[in-house]
């Protein structure tokens, strides 16, 4: 059991690190679209050999989760798909133009909102339209992330056929009482079913994403999930902490901080999830994450070849990583852009033969450095640089070095096994950015 004095001590509000610098760091003053363009045309030229990361982000939910910080459009008007897709299908069009021929699909993930929202024929419309042909290579690593309240049989096949052999289902927690006040609603028979024909089919990964510090989530009542969990074996847990930021999502306004667990509470749910996972056999893939021996992500762990980046934790690594569709983030390397964050702007844009950019970030020799070390650590759980560790990032380190959730030998900045649940303090002893100009408001969640 961890030391609740010392998860109180680190508890603070910290980034997770699917990028640095973080979004709200940006220099979106230096920052332009031509800019944009030319890096990630020079950054294709020297990688066009080992191919791109595409997400593409599908919004639209047919109802609000309460707890969700996704960027979502809720409704039940279906008639928003095509419209949609030939969007996407334009700003996708943009790019192969923009890199001069179709660049190779190394990995592809749709997230959303809820990518089952979309029929599976438009879907298959969609996808067959990107890959140039009837499916993505068989090298190519493609994911999709279901509800399972509106995955169907065709849903799993039709992609499935296209070259889809991972999928993520959004489970949060079975506690009825945590269901209503999240307004997310499954049980664990609809899992089963869903995760069954998933591997009859022939899905080779599946994922269950857990949340714990849900409102009225209670310590038997996360056990109760686990439990039901493992014993569906699925190949990879994210065991998120609950980010309460009411302030960016008016949604989780349906509940006060009065109903979140807090302090000892929420640090008990995560010591008992986490100790449930690992006596079961799941083994801890940098941070939030838990994937069995046999799951191609702990192999990567275990290989060094582990990679984090803004669809998280992945076993591909391209230098490229284009997103399509509203708020969806790309990363050429040396550049970050973001889409317009409304559907009708990103539509706007697209419409008038614009990429849909409306921010972005140049990154400087310095950031690419400090952006290598934390993914160093995010990924291997340590980091060596040229000579001895930066004084001022050993200053910050300090603290974690007295409560030995570091081991620093000149050069070398190693996590222990004690300090993988605090990866986020430690990668914020590196992110000169944030100690450069320290929030006035609260910008992250929390780190535990």
């Amino acid at each position: 059991m961890a030391s609740i004095k010392l998860l109180k001590k680190y508890n603070i509000a910290a980034p997770r690190y699917t990028s640095y610098p973080t979004v709200p760091y940006w220099d979106n003053e230096q920052f332009s679209i031509n800019q944009w363009k030319q890096r990630l045309v020079t950054a294709y030229r020297l990688h066009q050999s080992e191919g791109i990361s595409l997400y593409i982000h599908l919004p639209f939910c047919e109802s609000l989760c309460t707890y969700c910080g996704c960027n979502t459009r809720i409704t039940k008007n279906h008639a928003v798909e095509i419209p949609y897709i030939s969007v996407l299908l334009k700003e996708w069009q943009m790019y192969v133009e923009l890199l001069g021929e179709q660049p190779k699909i190394k990995e592809i993930h749709l997230g959303g909102g809820t990518p089952t929202f979309f029929s599976a024929a438009n879907l298959k419309q969609l996808l067959q339209s990107i890959a140039g042909a009837e499916r993505f290579d068989e090298d190519a690593t493609c994911s999709f992330e279901g509800h399972p309240d509106n995955t169907t049989i065709e849903h799993l096949q039709v992609l499935y056929q296209l070259g889809f052999k991972r999928l993520s289902l959004g489970i949060q927690d079975f506690d009825l009482q945590v269901q209503f006040m999240i307004n997310r609603y499954q049980t664990p028979q609809q899992v089963k079913a869903i995760t069954d024909l998933a591997r009859s089919i022939g899905y080779q990964s599946i994922n269950y994403d857990l949340i714990y510090g849900l409102p009225g989530q209670q310590e038997e009542g996360l056990k109760n999930t686990i439990k039901e969990v493992i014993a569906l074996q699925p190949d990879r847990i994210a065991f998120y902490s609950y980010a309460h930021v009411p302030w960016i999502k008016a949604g989780q306004r349906h509940f006060t901080e009065n109903d979140i667990p807090q302090g000892d509470e929420k640090f008990a749910l995560y010591e008992i999830g986490r100790e449930l996972l690992v006596a079961a056999g799941y083994q801890e893939i940098g941070m939030d994450h838990f994937a069995l021996k046999t799951d191609s992500l702990y192999i990567a762990s275990e290989e060094g070849k582990l990679h984090r980046n803004f669809m998280g934790y992945t076993d591909q690594h391209t230098p490229i990583l284009l997103g399509l569709g509203v708020s969806s983030i790309s990363d050429c390397g040396t550049a970050f852009a973001q889409n317009a964050k409304t559907v009708e702007e990103y539509k706007q844009v697209i419409a008038s033969n614009e990429l849909a950019v409306q921010k972005g970030h140049l990154l400087s020799l310095e950031d690419l450095y400090l952006r290598q070390h934390i993914t160093n650590l995010m990924c291997r759980n340590q980091t060596v640089f040229d000579e001895d560790v930066d004084p001022s990032v050993l200053s910050r380190l300090q603290p974690m070095i007295d409560d030995e959730l570091v081991n620093v030998n000149a050069a070398k900045v190693i996590i222990t096994p004690k300090g993988k649940s605090y990866l986020r303090n430690v990668c914020m002893a590196f992110d000169n950015r944030l100690w450069q100009r320290q929030p006035k408001t609260q910008l992250f969640s929390a780190a535990i």
